[in-house]
């Protein structure tokens, strides 16, 4: 989380945003995103509403998109159904 957080403040400099502006922007509490980018610790929720502030929303498709695989059996049969 605090990678997320290190890009996510990154990113709002670039943008030349104040916590304030991103804050009021997002519908988030100053407090919130000041912990976050401090802690990386944020509702799930508010990192979402953080993230369409900022034109990110697209970065959430890959969330759990991926299957989990137990083994590389489940693997090889996945590819064999894609072909």
């Amino acid at each position: 989380m605090r990678d997320i957080a290190a890009r996510e403040k990154k990113l709002r400099k670039a943008r030349h945003l104040t916590q304030q502006q991103l804050a009021q922007k997002a519908g988030v509490s100053l407090g919130s995103l000041r912990r976050f980018e401090q802690t990386g610790s944020i509702a799930f929720e508010s990192l979402v509403s953080i993230a369409y502030a900022l034109g990110c929303e697209n970065d959430l498709d890959g969330l759990f998109a991926q299957p989990a695989y137990a083994s590389i059996e489940e693997v090889i049969a996945d590819a064999r159904k894609t072909r």
